[in-house]
C-alpha cells in the first residue's frame, strides 16, 4: 500500500532551541509531518507563501519573532494569501495564564489552534506533545475540507456565471444602462421586487439577474407561471399537501416554496393568482410561513419573493381583483422594464445578440446584415417586444442564408409586414408573385397577430382566453407555441 504524501509544515521560529524542540517533538511521525521549510522573520515566511502557497498545509508560528510583522498581523497576513492553509501558534504568553481574551484574539485573527511553548522543566520537547502532534492532523483535515468547498464554491461560480451569460441585459441605451443599476441594487437587498412591463419584455430575465447577482445566488431559483397553473391546483403547487389531504393525495408533496427555501421564487404573472391564493401568500411575505393544505401547523421557510406583472396591478386593486396589502408587500422594490418602442437604440444590439448566440448554437456562420435591413429593424414598432425579436432571429436563421436582406427580414416578419412599418410605407404587396408565402405560414402569422391583437386589448389572459373562446390551459399552450410567453 503507497504511503500517504506527508503533511507539509512551515515552521516560522527565530530561536534555534525552540525549532530543535519542535522537530524533537515530530520526529516519531516524520513519515506523516515534514518540516518542509524554517524561516525567522514573518516577511521572509510571507515571500515564501507567495511563491509557494500550495506547497504548504499547515504553517507553525512564534507568537513573537523579530522583525516586526508578528501575532494577529502574520496571521491574517498568511489568511489573505492561502485561506486554506492553517496556523498552529506556539507561545511563552500563557504559560500559568488561562487568558481567554488572548484566545479570541487568535481565533478571530485565523489560527486553527495554539499551545504553550514549555515551562520551565521541559527541555526536549514542545509543551503536551501529544495535543501538539494531534493538533496538526487535524489543522491537515480541516484544509483539505476547506480546499473541497473552495473548489465547489468555484465551480458553482462558474454555473453562475454561465447562467448571467446566457441571461444578459444586452443594450446600451440609457433606459436599459439604469435597468442594470435597478438590478444591482435589487441584488444587494433581500426586500421583495415587483417587476412590471409589457408581455416579451424580458421581465424573467431581470428575475434571473437579481438572484443570480445576490447572497442567494448558490441556492435554488423556482419560476412559477401563475397564468398557466388551473385555479383547482394552484394552492397545492405553491405550498404542497399532506399524504390523505384529499381524494388521490397518495403522498406528500412538496410545494415550490419548501423546493425554493433558502433561495427565490419568481411568481410571473402574479395578477393571475386566484384571491384564496393570494391570502397565503400574503402569510408567506409576512411571517415566513406556509399553510400546506392537510397540516395544521405552519411550515417556516426562508424565500425571497419576486412577482412580475404585465398588469396595472394598482388598477387591479382598484377593481377588487387584487389584494391591496399582497400589493404594497410586493411592491417594496419596483422594477419597470420598458417596451422595445421606448428604447429603439437598443434593437440591433439585441438583434445581433441573438444572431449570434443562435448561430453558433446552430453550427452556422453568422450571417451579415443589409443596411436596409437594419433599417426596417429599427422602423419597425415590435409588438411582441425582445420575445418577438428573438423569435424573427431563429426564423432568419432556418434558410441558412449568408446574408439577411430586406425581403428575408420582411418574410420573417410575416403577418405584421401586412402592416405599414413605422417610418417607410412599406406594405407587403399582393399583387407580386415573388412576395407569396404558403398558406399555413401565413395562417399561423395571420393568428399570431390576432391573439397579440386580442391580448393588448383585455385585461387578464384569461378574459383574452375567454374572447376566443379557448380554455385558459389550451390559450396559454397556443401562446407558447407562438413564442409569446
Amino acid at each position: 500500500m503507497a504511503r500517504e504524501t506527508p503533511i507539509q509544515v512551515l515552521l516560522i521560529e527565530d530561536e534555534d532551541y525552540d525549532v530543535r524542540r519542535v522537530r524533537n517533538t515530530l520526529k516519531q511521525f516524520e513519515d506523516r509531518i515534514h518540516i518542509r521549510d524554517v524561516v525567522s522573520s514573518g516577511r521572509v515566511a510571507l515571500d515564501l507563501l507567495r511563491s509557494q502557497k500550495d506547497g504548504f498545509d499547515v504553517v507553525i508560528m512564534d507568537f513573537q519573532i523579530a522583525g516586526g510583522l508578528m501575532g494577529e498581523n502574520l496571521i491574517r497576513e498568511i489568511k489573505n494569501i492561502e485561506p486554506s492553509i492553517q496556523i498552529i501558534v506556539v507561545t511563552k504568553m500563557t504559560v500559568n495564564v488561562t487568558d481567554f481574551e488572548f484566545a479570541n484574539s487568535l481565533l478571530s485573527a485565523g489560527a486553527f489552534w495554539y499551545c504553550t511553548k514549555y515551562p520551565g522543566d521541559i527541555e526536549a520537547y514542545i509543551y503536551q506533545p501529544t495535543d501538539f502532534v494531534l493538533s496538526i492532523f487535524n489543522a491537515f483535515q480541516k484544509r483539505l475540507l476547506e480546499r473541497q468547498q473552495q473548489t465547489s464554491t468555484r465551480k458553482l461560480l462558474r454555473n453562475v456565471e454561465d447562467i448571467l451569460s446566457q441571461k444578459t441585459i444586452v443594450g446600451t441605451s440609457s433606459a436599459t444602462r439604469a435597468l442594470r443599476e435597478q438590478v444591482q441594487r435589487c441584488a444587494s437587498s433581500d426586500a421583495a421586487v415587483l417587476i412590471s412591463g409589457y408581455s416579451g419584455t424580458g421581465k424573467e430575465v431581470v428575475a434571473y439577474n437579481i438572484h443570480y447577482m445576490s447572497k442567494r445566488r448558490f441556492e435554488n431559483f423556482v419560476p412559477v407561471n401563475c397564468g398557466g397553473l388551473p385555479q383547482e391546483l394552484i394552492e397545492s403547487e405553491l405550498f404542497g399537501y399532506e399524504k390523505g389531504a384529499f381524494t388521490g393525495a397518495d403522498a406528500p408533496k412538496a410545494g415550490l416554496f419548501e423546493v425554493a427555501n433558502g433561495g427565490t421564487v419568481f411568481l410571473d404573472e402574479i395578477g393571475e393568482l386566484p384571491l384564496s391564493a393570494q391570502v397565503k401568500l400574503l402569510r408567506v411575505l409576512q411571517d415566513g410561513e406556509i399553510e400546506k393544505i392537510g397540516r395544521t401547523d405552519k411550515i417556516k421557510v426562508d424565500v425571497r419573493i419576486i412577482a412580475a406583472t404585465n398588469k396595472a396591478l394598482d388598477a387591479e386593486v382598484e377593481a377588487k381583483h387584487f389584494r391591496e396589502d399582497l400589493f404594497y408587500r410586493l411592491n417594496v422594490l419596483p422594477v419597470y422594464v420598458p417596451p422595445l418602442r421606448e428604447r429603439p437604440d437598443d434593437i440591433v444590439d439585441l438583434f445581433d445578440h441573438f444572431l449570434g448566440t443562435f448561430s453558433a448554437d446552430m453550427g452556422q456562420l453568422k450571417p451579415d446584415v443589409d443596411p436596409e435591413a437594419v433599417n426596417i429593424l429599427k422602423a419597425y414598432s415590435w409588438p411582441g417586444n425582445v420575445r418577438e425579436l428573438k423569435n424573427v432571429v431563429q426564423r432568419l436563421l432556418l434558410g441558412g442564408e449568408e446574408e439577411i436582406n430586406e425581403w428575408r427580414l420582411k418574410e420573417a416578419l410575416g403577418a405584421k409586414a401586412l402592416m405599414s412599418i413605422e417610418g417607410t410605407g412599406r406594405i407587403l404587396d399582393f399583387t407580386r408573385s415573388d412576395q407569396i408565402i404558403p398558406w399555413k405560414q401565413m395562417e399561423h402569422l395571420l393568428r399570431e397577430k390576432y391573439f397579440i391583437f386580442v391580448r393588448e386589448h383585455s385585461k387578464s389572459d384569461a378574459e383574452a382566453a375567454k374572447k376566443l373562446g379557448l380554455a385558459p390551459p389550451n390559450y396559454h399552450r397556443m401562446c407558447k407555441e407562438m413564442g409569446l410567453k
